[in-house]
């Protein structure tokens, strides 16, 4: 006989014989009475339960709404597990030897029990209103951002005032007698998401990373059983945020709490969908528990000031204050998209320094990093700093694009409403899939491309959207959805149903992505391959790209919808400029090439110089004998703009080798005034330039190319830099071999001649912009700044922190990029300290240093 849901009564009989079979780790107790005088229990299971309350603890609350029953089926589960497998598994023995769980299974039994034998989607209590209507939204009915409300028909009616059901009475009497209680997880469904808690404003907050990263870790145990992915959202500004939930609530006490939605019904079949679900959420939860010590006061406490102090296309130092104690020492952690796991399988440094430096990093990439401190001897961590965010700088033969479509250009057709197509389009959300109310909806994209040069060679691209929300993604690990190119000559309006789906297919793009790992709250991105970037660079041609997005276009029997949204960034829905569409494109331009011949070119001997001839090896006497030859660089273009990308002394060899002499020649940078035997001799060493060349190959062969690496290219724009001539030597290695010379090519200056391979840009970033100010207007607060009269400028880049300075554009929340000088903070409270950074910007785009001003709150 299959496995069914418990009933209430069940579950409070399980707890009982729990306590009966295991006394020393599991109690239990009623910490109240709901409306129907239904004992509301709670279970305490930690190792030597008797000292449980001196413990760290984490709350799991469950079935809060009444039809929410995966709240109560997984406490119970959650339960059973840790009770029979502690002694087996060592990581729960150490997990419930320092920390305590604190688990009500149900909070509202008796719309529990209504929901399960009369009317299965009930929501609400069972209080009796007064007037006809029955139930109050438990969650709705705490302090915290409570609004009273008068229609108690409502699914969401809130109470005659915060805490007047037993229900929340019950638990907020339990919270505020335990201070140990440093995590709440309070599980719903539906819609597989984590919802970290707000304090009602859209500021960063200093346990904003804790939240996230709880969240991120407790993903990474989901998906390593089910393959499946939770979103993490915290929703978008304060105005659009549940009122009265306990989570906010427990939040105000100083608790790191999370709701969390699990499954796409609230009441899915158990063996299909209901088991899945509670066997990926068991290690998370453990997981989560372990972590209930590392917040108590007596953890470590939080790394300050975590900062960048300087950042190369391939590497990065970070740095950080930390009192002086031996006994701690820090975890780094990196990962290259928001909301990810910091766990082992991102621990990219430890160390008991104030600084790391990490290496190998990719070119114009996005990095997040993260630090914890750690107690040497109880393993203890300290909560999480702020992250780091940045993107590192490109290479200096890089071009970097980030693209968004023109609000016309951006939108979703249906199936089943031609006529509404049209205003679709630059209005709140992409709605991807199928419904029975739409028929199938294709998600459009078109992206300018008229700045990128036609010809070209992109490097790296990917489409990046933002999920919205999945609630309407209703069947578990059921479609996928795809990015693909189509052919803009196949269609001529991108708001035609007819025409978007029947339009040329060109290539589909990255991986498709499915329904169990789309996931809202967290930037989706579509990443090109090799051949598929050939294909987008194709697009340039037609200065424009469109990208079809397509979800599932059926649905099984019995279901109505399998729809994802996705962001667009505007309209009253829309989260705002961060949140829009994008498509980022690295691509570098073909080089120019010149070749310069020789100024000067000598042969240097102990006894003589003789000009305009080229030769090296030994005298008579085995002294070395050099050739020199210098470059004048003049003819390349302005320094400033120009990027040498590759060079090479190309030159010839006359000589007929003899002697079978392992004879070894490489050409040498020096910077020579003087150019005696001696000089040479006690010359400076620059680079060496290429791999050397030997004696055997000069007899194979007349024409050598030493090729100039990426040292020796800085030294020659050094040399560029500096109106100077490039200078070089030909020596000979150290083995004795009399009256062995080489004659390199023609007398004079035709015996080598550099060539070097460039392209036009931008070498350095534009100044700063300066007098930087704040201002309150309409409530808002403004920030504005002078203009740079600079021909390149392209526009400017502002970006809000609380923590620390800005050190580059992406450490903080984007507020404005373009040519205008002021911008206004949507979000921000007037009434919190912060940092505002004001960068500016040419076509590469160089970013400058941050124009910063500490905003004060008033």
């Amino acid at each position: 006989m299959k496995q069914q849901y418990r009933s209430y009564q069940e579950s409070c009989d399980y707890l009982l014989n729990a306590v009966q079979e295991y006394p020393d780790l599991i109690s239990v107790q009623s910490i109240g009475q709901s409306h129907e005088k239904r004992d509301i229990l709670l279970a305490t299971i930690s190792l030597n339960v008797a000292f449980a309350d001196l413990k760290p603890a984490l709350l799991f609350t469950g079935t809060v709404h009444a039809r929410e029953w995966i709240g109560n089926e997984l406490g119970i589960e959650f339960i059973d597990h840790l009770l029979k497998n502690y002694k087996n598994n060592p990581d729960i023995l150490e997990t419930l030897t320092y920390n305590t769980l604190y688990l009500v299974p149900c909070l509202n039994p008796d719309g529990f029990e209504y929901s399960r034998q009369h009317f299965s989607f009930w929501r609400k209590n069972r209080r009796d209103n007064g007037d006809g209507t029955f139930g109050v939204d438990l969650n709705r009915n705490f302090s915290v951002g409570y609004q009273k409300s008068k229609n108690t028909s409502s699914n969401v009616y809130s109470g005659p005032k915060p805490f007047s059901e037993p229900e929340t009475q019950a638990i907020k009497g339990f919270v505020d007698t335990h201070p140990n209680i440093t995590i709440a997880l309070d599980y719903h469904s539906q819609g597989n998401v984590f919802f970290p808690a707000h304090k009602f404003n859209h500021e960063m907050e200093l346990e904003g990373t804790d939240l996230n990263t709880l969240c991120a870790n407790m993903n990474y145990h989901i998906h390593k059983i089910t393959g499946r992915k939770y979103g993490i959202n915290r929703g978008k500004p304060p105005t659009k945020l549940i009122s009265g939930s306990g989570r906010e609530y427990y939040y105000s006490k100083g608790i790191l709490a999370v709701v969390v939605e699990v499954g796409t019904r609230n009441i899915p079949d158990y063996m299909q969908n209901m088991a899945e679900s509670i066997n990926e959420n068991i290690p998370a939860l453990l997981y989560a528990l372990g972590e209930a010590k590392n917040y108590n006061k007596h953890a470590p406490q939080r790394v300050e000031n975590f900062h960048l102090i300087s950042t190369e296309a391939n590497a990065c130092k970070l740095g950080w204050d930390y009192p002086e104690d031996s006994e701690i020492y820090f975890e780094i952690y990196k990962n290259k998209n928001n909301k990810m796991a910091c766990n082992d399988s991102s621990l990219v440094g430890i160390t008991s320094g104030r600084e790391f430096v990490d290496e190998n990093l990719a070119s114009g990439t996005m990095y997040f990093y993260y630090i914890r401190a750690v107690d040497k001897l109880s393993r203890t961590k300290s909560p999480i700093a702020p992250k780091v965010k940045f993107k590192t700088p490109l290479e200096e033969n890089e071009f970097h694009r980030t693209i968004f479509p023109m609000k016309a250009n951006v939108g979703y057709v249906a199936e089943k409403s031609p006529e509404a197509n049209i205003g679709h389009f630059g209005v709140n959300s992409l709605k991807v899939g199928v419904s029975e109310g739409r028929g199938i909806s294709y998600g459009v994209m078109q992206f300018n491309l008229d700045s990128i040069p036609k010809d070209a060679t992109i490097i790296d691209a990917k489409v990046s959207l933002y999920p919205l929300n999945r609630v309407s993604a209703k069947i578990e690990k059921y479609g996928e959805w795809s990015l693909s190119i189509i052919d803009p000559n196949s269609v001529s309006e991108i708001r035609d149903f007819d025409q978007i789906h029947r339009a040329k297919h060109i290539k589909t793009v990255g991986k498709s992505i499915p329904s169990e790992q789309l996931t809202q709250g967290i930037w989706s991105h579509w990443d090109f391959n090799e051949y598929e970037r050939e294909k987008l660079q194709q697009q340039l041609n037609n200065g424009k790209v469109i990208f079809k997005l397509k979800g599932p276009t059926k649905l099984p029997k019995g279901r109505d919808s399998q729809i994802m949204v996705f962001d667009l960034g505007y309209g009253n829905q829309g989260g705002g400029l961060h949140y829009r569409p994008s498509i980022d494109i690295k691509y570098t331009v073909p080089s120019e090439e010149i070749a310069i011949e020789l100024s000067t070119a000598m042969t240097i001997s102990e006894d003589e110089i003789i000009h305009d001839k080229l030769a090296c090896g030994f005298d008579s006497e085995d002294e070395k004998i050099y050739a020199f030859m210098s470059f004048d660089l003049s003819p390349l273009p302005d320094v400033d703009k120009t990027v040498i990308t590759d060079a090479w002394i190309e030159i010839y060899n006359t000589s007929t080798v003899k002697k079978e002499v392992d004879i070894r020649y490489n050409v040498e940078f020096v910077d020579l005034e003087e150019f005696g035997y001696q000089d040479i001799r006690n010359r400076e060493r620059i680079e060496y330039i290429g791999y050397e060349v030997s004696s055997a190959e000069l007899g194979r062969k007349k024409q050598h190319n030493f090729m100039f690496d990426h040292y020796s290219r800085l030294a020659l724009e050094e040399m560029h830099q500096q109106n100077k001539e490039a200078k070089f030597i030909i020596r000979p290695t150290t083995v004795l071999s009399r009256e062995h010379l080489i004659h390199w090519a023609h007398e004079g200056k035709k015996a080598a001649k550099l060539v070097i391979q460039y392209i036009n840009r931008r070498r350095k970033p534009l100044p700063k912009p300066e007098n930087v100010t704040t201002s309150i207007e309409n409530g808002l607060i403004k920030i504005s700044w002078d203009k740079l009269k600079e021909e390149d400028l392209v526009g400017y880049y502002v970006v809000r922190n609380r923590w620390h300075i800005p050190r580059n554009p992406f450490d903080g929340v984007k507020l404005y990029a373009g040519p205008d000088t002021y911008t206004y903070d949507s979000y921000g409270s007037t009434k919190m300290d912060k940092y505002y950074a004001v960068f500016s910007y040419d076509k590469v785009p160089n970013y400058s240093q941050g124009a910063v001003i500490q905003y004060k709150q008033r």
